[in-house]
Formats: structure tokens, sequence, C-alpha cells
């Protein structure tokens, strides 16, 4: 299917995710299962919604949106059905939709419709061939929703059990809130910046990105540590549930920021010598040896 209006893609999206979440919330309801398996059950089922029409549209970038879609939909429900609505737990789902709201609004600026997909999901598609289809599932679509579904958890057991509030709840807040701005800075210098590059081989020097490579993604793995403070502020028996959190620090520093960098290394006017001089996450000055 061909679709070059972006004002269409859009509209072909959303009704595409409103179909998952349709899907999802009636898969929750009817498992007999415990909540935090019903959950992932739901979770994967609207997943594989997505997936069978991003098959249909021949886009895998139909999934992007997920990211940052799912978790505001899935606090905001439990909080509504499942959760006590007190300081902690609205402050909570505020908090997450917040950063969700932000992250997608830079896919729709940066998103140009549905004629085109991710230059990753490109080089994928050209190296696993007629496989695509399967890598487009497990790679690119149920890998995240799963890690994703892993850094939601203790803010689901959070909700259900009761949201209290402590010092420690109040820390981990001001980190989801302190790192989705981090994110919104460090968006909105980059969209300002590639405006008025001359070029693409221009590197982006200044603001928060002036000593940190990754700034964006920093923000993003402090997002969900601090939803895991939230959680382990009150209920420290789930110490363990911090893997989710674990996994997608190590999905960053192991898959996307590589992966990026060599992206860049290509086209990137003196890339090399960047890279001796920043940090990769720390926007602090990186001490001369």
């Amino acid at each position: 299917m061909k679709i070059s209006s972006r004002l269409q893609s859009y509209l072909i999206i959303t009704l595409c995710y409103i179909a998952a979440a349709l899907v999802g919330m009636w898969v929750f309801q009817t498992l007999p299962t415990a909540l935090w398996l019903s959950l992932l059950i739901a979770d994967l089922g609207a997943t594989l919604i997505i997936w069978i029409l991003s098959q249909l549209l021949n886009n895998a970038s139909v999934y992007d949106p997920y990211w940052s879609v799912q978790p505001p939909i899935i606090l905001l429900l439990t909080l509504i059905f499942l959760g006590e609505a007190n300081l902690g737990s609205i402050t909570l789902v505020l908090a997450v939709a917040f950063w969700g709201a932000r992250l997608s609004i830079n896919w729709m600026i940066t998103f140009h419709g549905l004629h085109q997909q991710d230059w990753r999901y490109d080089q994928l598609k050209q190296k696993s061939g007629r496989c695509f289809p399967l890598v487009n599932l497990l790679g690119i679509q149920v890998m995240p929703t799963l890690i994703v579904y892993a850094c939601l958890l203790p803010g689901f057991f959070y909700l259900v059990r009761g949201g209290a509030m402590n010092a420690g709840t109040f820390g981990g807040l001001l980190m989801i809130l302190g790192g989705a701005l981090l994110e919104m800075v460090a968006d909105y210098q980059m969209q300002q910046f590639r405006q008025r590059r001359r070029d693409r081989s221009e590197l982006m020097r200044s603001g928060v990105w002036r000593h940190s490579r990754h700034p964006n993604y920093l923000g993003e793995i402090v997002v969900w540590w601090g939803v895991y403070l939230v959680m382990l502020s009150v209920h420290p028996e789930l110490w363990y549930l911090g893997i989710g959190a674990l996994v997608n620090t190590g999905l960053f520093l192991f898959i996307s920021i590589p992966l990026a960098e060599n992206h860049l290394a290509t086209y990137k006017a003196g890339y090399e010598a960047y890279l001796q001089e920043t940090h990769q996450l720390m926007p602090v000055p990186k001490r001369k040896r």
C-alpha cells in the first residue's frame, strides 16, 4: 500500500493503535490469570495487531509510537480500574504521561509518512531478505514490547498496591520528570540545529549536546530508573523488578548507541575526534589526558 500524505499516515496509524488498544483491553479482561501475566499477554496481543498492520502497510515504522503510547495508557487504565487515586499514584501517571507525550510529539515531528521507514529497519530488511517479516515481529516489535513491559511493571505494581508516597517516591518522580525534561531539551536543540545547519556532515556541539553524544538516551534511561525507584521506595521486597530498567540501559549501551554511532561515522565530519572529546551519555566536560 502506497501512502504519501503525512496527515493520512497519522490517521491510519491512529486507527491502528485504537484497534491494538481495544484488542489488548479485551484480552486483559478475558484472561483468568494473574494480573501481571494478563497484562503481559494483552501487551503482546496488541503488539501482534500492530505487526499485522505493519505488514499490510509494508512499513515497520508503524510500531515506532508503541514505545511512548503503551506506558501512559497502561498506567492510566491500571489507576482507573485497579488502583487507588492518591497523590503518589496520580503523580506517577501524570509524570509518565508527560514523558509519553513528549516522545510522541518528537516522533510526529520526525515522522514523514508511511512512504518511508526508519533507516535501521531498511538495513535489517536488506540483510534479512525474505525473513524480514519474522525479524520485524521478533526483533523490531516483540523485543521492545517486552523491555518496555519490564520497565513498566514496577509502576504497575506500585499502582495496584496502593500508590503510597515518601521521600524516596518523591525522588523517583523527580527522576522521571528530570529525564523527560532532558529529552525534551535535547530534542528541541537538535531540531533547531538541523534547521540551521548547512549540510548533514556537521556535528551538533552545543547545548546539552556539547559534552554528551546521546543526552536523549540518557534521559530515557533516567526515566525508567525513576519509575523503579518510585516502586522500590514503597515495596523494597520487589527489588528484582529493577531487571526492566537494567535491560533497558543495556539496550541503549550495547545496541542502540553503537548502531547509531556506526551510522553517524559514515557521514559526519571529524567523528572520530568527536568520540574522543565527548562522553557517551553524561553531559559534563570530558577530562583531557
